[in-house]
Formats: structure tokens, C-alpha cells, sequence
């Protein structure tokens, strides 16, 4: 087994398959790259037995055949090269894999790539069709509302629900919740799945900046998205999603606009002297004034400011955990935001009011905290 590769070509997919290793592996092979050539192409696989990613690319090969080699040395090794070509060779005699570059030769073990777990084939499997941009926007939009809660395991991932309707993404940790819906991109009959946060975070830098169509292929247990050179494949989470919609307040007549890097800026700097554990910042809101005040008691500290904006409803006092806000208004692109309440004791709904492409809606809930008079 003998091959030819660009330098830079090898290290931006290993950069990518050496997120999806984990750190504490229940089988050693599961520490290594899976090195697989078929009529001179190269792919990769990584794996942690519940996600597993491969990627493909062109190399320069007359033989055909399939090594694991340890990923963490590759990587470290591969990153230190500039642009160059670099010639493996594989030498069954010694069991080695030797690298040979335009500065020396580097021989690293092997194992045989028959060890190393196949990936999950599915039956009875689903499928939709979506383009990378939608799919990675809607994977930013909720990816940071997931909870990490071990007892609550179906609020640790994304809900995808498929309907004729639409399709629709959505995260919650009890506290905060994100609801993505894109009308434009339907379904023939209801489904859905609760995806992990891992294979997500990987998909979202895999697809970052591309625009190409993403096939996804589903089933009780498993989901496959394959691009033009890549191929995720993971275990879903199972069990039922809670009825996220039953939380979401129907009716909300005070209605707050604002611009939305003003707000973020404020709750930002206002935060700073908020309390360490409970991140509380009070809006009191008259007219279209607002003010956004902060204060941790025990060490005396003390923030408010006021910013304008337009609002129509009763003058209201309402609680919010800072640090929710910001990460809400962060992921947002929009001039404007709208703040829609029913009550300071209710959840308070944050929309852009700009900035959607057609068919796009972006629905983001957050609980409040509760204020002393």
C-alpha cells in the first residue's frame, strides 16, 4: 500500500475528523484514523461508536487497502508541514507507516484496518433533501439552547420535526427555548428525531462557508448526512420530546422593539455587575423608555442604564438571567428585535423583525427570573 497526498488537503479533513474522537475510549482501535483506498481514493474515518465521520479525497495510488493509524501522532505530524506532497508507505514486514516529505521520513504503528467498527447501515430509512446553509444556520440558531441535564437526556440534543408543513428545529433546556422553522422545505408524511450535540457541533464546521445539498437519511434510531465528500453518520437520542409548544404563551400584549446591538451592548455591560450566580438584570419599562439595571448585593455593586425604544403595553418590571439574553441577541443578525411579554411571571418571547429569508422563522423563549419590588 503506497499513496501520494497533498499536505494541506490531508490536514483540513483531519482538522475536522479529529473532533468526532473521544478522550476516553472503550476500544483503542477507536483512537486511530481509518485509512481506506479504493481506485485512487482516500477516505478517512473517525469514530467514538456513536458518531461516526468520513471523509473523501483524491490521491495519487496504484493499490488498494485499509490501515488504522493513531490519530492524535498523524495530526500533530501533518500540521507542522507546509503545502507539500507527502508519499505513505505502508511496511508490512516492520508494521509501520512510513511518511516521507520534503523534509525527512516518520514512521508511525499501524493496525489493521479490518479492527475498526463499521458504521451504522440503516433500514427502513427516511430521507429529505436540504442545502448546507439553511442547514447550518438552523444548527446555529439552537445548538446553544441544548440543556446538558444527565436526567432530562432527550432535552440534550436538537428535536428535527418533518411535516408537510415545514420543517422545524428545536432546543430547550427548560430555561430557554429556540424554535427554527423553514416552510420552505417539506415532508410527505410526519417524523422527527432528537439529534446530539456532538455530531451537530461537527456538522456545523464541516458545512460553515459551503453551499451544496445535504441528503439526510433517517430511521427510529439512526441518522446518515452524506455531502459531495462527507459522511456523518450518528446514533439518535431516544425517547419522546416534551411538548415544547404547550410553554410557548399565545398571547403576549405588551410588545417591546429595540435595536438589537444597543440592547446587546447594554445587557452586556449592565451584566458585568449582576450577581455571579444568578445573572439577573431588571428591565423596568415605561413608554418607550427602558431601563436595564444589575445589582449583586453582597459586594455592593451596581449597574443601570436606559435606552429607548418602541413599545406598546402596560408598564412592566421583568427579570431576566443575563446570560441568556446575550446569547440569544448573539445569534441573531437582525437591526431590529421585538420583546413580546404577558406578565412578569410569564416567559418573555424574543423574534428579529428583520433580516428572514422567505419561508424562515425564528421563534426564541426565555424564562424569567423573579424581581423584588
Amino acid at each position: 500500500m503506497k499513496f501520494l497526498v497533498s499536505s494541506s488537503l490531508l490536514l483540513k479533513q483531519l482538522k475536522v475528523l479529529g473532533d468526532v474522537i473521544g478522550n476516553n475510549n472503550t476500544m483503542p482501535i477507536l483512537d486511530n484514523f481509518l485509512f481506506e483506498i479504493t481506485d485512487s481514493t482516500l477516505t478517512i474515518t473517525a469514530s467514538d461508536l456513536e458518531t461516526t465521520m468520513s471523509a473523501s479525497l483524491e490521491i495519487e495510488s496504484k493499490t488498494d487497502g485499509a490501515i488504522a493509524i493513531p490519530a492524535k501522532l498523524l495530526l500533530e505530524t501533518i500540521r507542522t508541514f507546509p503545502e507539500q506532497p507527502l508519499t505513505f508507505t505502508k511496511n508490512e514486514d516492520l508494521n509501520i507507516i512510513e511518511i516521507s516529505s520534503d523534509y525527512g521520513k516518520y514512521a508511525l504503528s499501524y493496525v489493521d484496518g479490518e479492527e475498526f467498527p463499521k458504521a451504522e447501515i440503516l433500514k427502513d430509512q427516511s430521507e429529505v433533501i436540504i442545502n448546507s446553509k439553511i442547514l447550518s444556520t438552523a444548527i446555529s440558531k439552537t445548538i446553544f439552547a441544548v440543556g446538558n441535564d444527565d436526567l432530562r437526556p432527550v432535552m440534550s440534543g436538537v428535536f428535527i420535526s418533518l411535516t408537510p408543513e415545514g420543517i422545524t428545529f428545536v432546543a430547550t433546556d427548560a430555561h430557554k427555548l429556540v424554535k427554527y422553522n423553514r416552510t420552505d422545505i417539506v415532508s410527505e408524511k410526519e417524523s422527527g428525531f432528537i439529534m446530539p450535540k456532538k455530531p451537530l457541533t461537527l456538522l456545523k464546521n464541516t458545512l460553515s462557508g459551503a453551499d451544496l445539498d445535504v441528503k439526510i437519511e433517517y430511521n427510529e434510531t439512526n441518522v446518515i448526512y452524506t455531502t459531495d465528500n462527507i459522511i456523518l453518520v450518528s446514533r439518535l437520542i431516544e425517547g419522546k420530546y416534551p411538548n415544547y409548544e404547550a410553554v410557548i404563551p399565545k398571547v403576549n400584549p405588551n410588545v417591546l422593539t429595540l435595536d438589537r446591538v444597543s440592547f446587546l451592548n447594554s445587557v452586556k455591560r449592565v451584566s458585568i455587575f449582576a450577581n455571579k450566580t444568578t445573572h439577573q438584570i431588571k428591565l423596568s419599562i415605561k413608554g418607550s423608555e427602558v431601563q436595564i439595571s444589575a445589582e449583586d448585593i453582597d459586594y455592593s455593586n451596581k449597574a443601570d442604564e436606559k435606552i429607548t425604544g418602541n413599545y406598546n403595553g402596560d408598564d412592566m418590571q421583568i427579570g431576566f438571567n443575563s446570560k441568556f439574553l446575550i446569547e440569544m441577541l448573539n445569534s441573531l443578525e437582525s437591526t431590529d428585535i421585538t420583546l413580546e411579554m404577558s406578565a412578569p411571571n410569564r416567559a418573555g418571547i424574543l423574534s428579529p423583525t428583520d433580516s428572514l429569508e422567505d419561508g424562515e422563522q425564528i421563534l426564541m423563549l426565555v424564562m424569567p427570573v423573579m424581581v423584588s419590588a
